[in-house]
């Protein structure tokens, strides 16, 4: 029966002995990255996981890493993947820091179990499963934390990449550079739509001089924005229609159903003309009287 593994044993009865032999066998480590982890940082870490690794063997299931006595060892393992993917590790050198306990641990049964040939082969099973679960468990939380700096990062960046700018006094733009997709349009829509409320802007003008191609989707996508902008009571103009953007909207018979602008300048020109500001040039060297 699992509730008599002799695997709790070992790991209550030589706990500093595993720790030093499983710190040599992470220190020599083909994977080992001494210039991301200290050892101190390491030593206390292999020291956190195989005591609560103790205590949830002590409950006799070797099988279910998923039931509630092995909690505090998920948490550990999710903790230290997070905080490799931040720092830099690959999935394999992640796991590695479970995988490289079997070596300790199978050392300490052929120890304790050399005259009982079968025993130890069960025993060494055991081991080897629950060790190959909690490293996969180890590479599957990894995968999660990576997936979710990279949707933060993701996000970062269409963040940093639709900058809305107050140009006037009532007047906004926000130049685009790159590809519009559905995700990225939401994300304009968003922040347009906040700074026109935060402004009280009543124009606002799109610049796709740096979107590299407009098609029927991308066409689709500003319609959408230059909808939402009119009902937060905006008007808007976009800007940067080159030749060929604009014979490629004729082409697909698509009306923006707005004023377009070939550049932001024109755009900001008409802009100031309706909403009844002009900008006046001074002569260079003029003083008030």
């Amino acid at each position: 029966m699992m509730a008599k593994s002799r695997i709790s044993n070992i790991l209550d009865t030589h706990e500093e002995e595993l720790l030093e032999e499983w710190m040599r066998e992470q220190l020599d480590s083909d994977t080992l990255r001494a210039d991301l982890v200290s050892e101190s940082t390491l030593r206390q870490q292999s020291a956190e996981f195989l005591v609560a690794l103790r205590q949830a063997a002590q409950s006799g299931n070797l099988t279910n890493i998923m039931s509630p006595e092995w909690g505090e060892v998920r948490e550990i393992l999710t903790g230290l993947s997070r905080s490799r993917v931040q720092q830099g590790f690959t999935p394999s050198e992640t796991a590695t820091f479970v995988f490289s306990l079997k070596q300790p641990l199978f050392a300490r049964l052929r120890q304790e179990l050399e005259q009982d040939a079968d025993t130890l082969a069960n025993e060494h099973w055991a081991a080897t499963v629950l060790l190959d679960k909690l490293g996969l468990f180890t590479i599957e939380a990894y995968q999660k934390n990576r997936e979710a700096v990279i949707a933060r990062q993701q996000q970062e960046l269409l963040e940093l990449s639709t900058p809305v700018v107050k140009l006037w006094e009532g007047i906004l733009a926000i130049p685009l550079i790159g590809t519009l997709d559905s995700a990225r349009t939401q994300s304009v829509m968003e922040t347009l739509l906040q700074r026109i409320v935060d402004t009280e802007a009543t124009i606002a003008i799109i610049d796709i001089t740096g979107v590299p191609a407009v098609d029927t989707l991308v066409a689709q996508h500003l319609i959408k924005t230059v909808a939402a902008a009119r009902l937060m009571g905006a008007d808007c103009i976009v800007s940067g229609i080159r030749p060929q953007i604009a014979q490629t909207i004729v082409q697909l018979g698509v009306d923006l159903e707005v004023t377009t602008k070939a550049s932001l300048a024109e755009a900001l020109r008409l802009a100031l003309q309706r909403s009844d500001q002009t900008i006046v040039r001074t002569p260079r060297g003029a003083t008030g009287g």
